[in-house]
């Protein structure tokens, strides 16, 4: 398995290759035409919030975002070489590990409900679906219905519990 470690700066540009590798998985689910081209790991690092990755170089990242004081995990993304062997799974715990260690509570995603690599996936990991949105959360789903992605299907806010 990868090490899972906190981003430096030298793997930021490999993010982005890591994202759009990941993101063709979708294309055998539903249609990806027009989705937006994927962050670069530079865009991502200059946010507030954190980077985690998995191997050197990189297989996997995840990307949360501290919207002033919400842990919430903007993206996860692990290339297809490297899925089915628990990157995604290292990458979740290392999140909540430092996510805890920097005070926090829970931590938020959105996601597709019924693409297996996504819902099902977060709730095997102790996410739960929260039907009453923090304020956060509801600009976040009000943004994603802006960008049309439950053309897509479903989608769903959820929040895994620290403590």
């Amino acid at each position: 398995m990868a090490h899972v470690r906190l981003a430096e700066d030298r793997d930021l540009p490999q993010l982005a290759a890591v994202e759009d590798a990941a993101d063709a998985r979708f294309a055998a689910v539903f249609d990806t035409t027009g989705w937006l081209a994927a962050d670069s790991g530079e865009e991502r690092a200059a946010e507030p919030g954190l980077l985690v990755v998995a191997g050197d170089p990189v297989v996997g990242f995840a990307h949360v975002l501290d919207l002033d004081g919400h842990w919430h995990l903007e993206q996860i993304a692990v290339h297809p070489d490297a899925g089915r062997h628990g990157v995604g799974s290292a990458l979740l715990a290392e999140v909540h590990a430092e996510v805890a260690r920097r005070g926090g509570t829970e931590v938020t995603l959105t996601t597709y409900r019924d693409v297996p690599w996504n819902a099902p996936f977060y709730a095997a990991r102790g996410y739960v679906v929260v039907e009453d949105l923090a304020p956060f959360l509801a600009a976040i789903r009000e943004h994603e219905r802006a960008l049309d992605l439950e053309r897509n299907g479903p989608r769903v806010a959820m929040v895994h519990r620290l403590r």
